[in-house]
Order: C-alpha cells, then structure tokens, then sequence
C-alpha cells in the first residue's frame, strides 16, 4: 500500500488532547494498513521517529431508516501512534 492513502486524518478530540500530552496521537488510517506501514507513513509525512503503534478496527453503526430498512455506516480503523520524547504532530 502506498504511504499517501494510509493516512486519512488526524483526529482532534478530548481523549485525544490528553494522549498529546503523552507523546501520542490519534490517527484515522486505511483499514487494509498494517502497524509497519502506518509507522513508515507517519515518519514520512510528519518527520518524526515512531516508538509504537496500536490499532483499533471499528464496525459501521446499524441505523433504521424511516421505511424500517437497516443499512449499515461505514467500518474505519484507528491507529494511536507514540512518538519520541520532545517532537511533536503539528496539528494544525
């Protein structure tokens, strides 16, 4: 997979936040990418070093449409990416 599609954004929420303090962030990646690739991705795009990567896959929330029909929302998948003490992801 190429490094340019793994990374859909970076997510800017209070859990978030809290984990920047810590040296980690918070990114929406490709769901067909893999810990060694989103490594890769995140210190090419961002220039920083990566000590660790954790993933999280998530399933489309079930929703009832108004004629009773149920139709699933997307799946994505979550990575929660450590850095190297004192660089950062600039966020904005």
């Amino acid at each position: 997979m190429k490094h340019a599609g793994i990374i859909r954004r970076v997510q800017i929420t209070e859990k978030g936040t809290r984990l920047a303090c810590d040296n980690r962030y918070m990114l929406e990646v490709a769901r067909a990418a893999n810990k060694i690739e989103i490594k890769k991705a995140v210190e090419e795009q961002f220039g920083v070093h990566v000590l660790g990567v954790r993933t999280q896959t998530y399933k489309g929330v079930l929703r009832t449409l108004r004629n009773r029909r149920v139709v699933r929302g997307p799946s994505w998948k979550r990575a929660i990416v450590t850095v190297k003490a004192g660089e950062r992801i600039e966020l904005i």
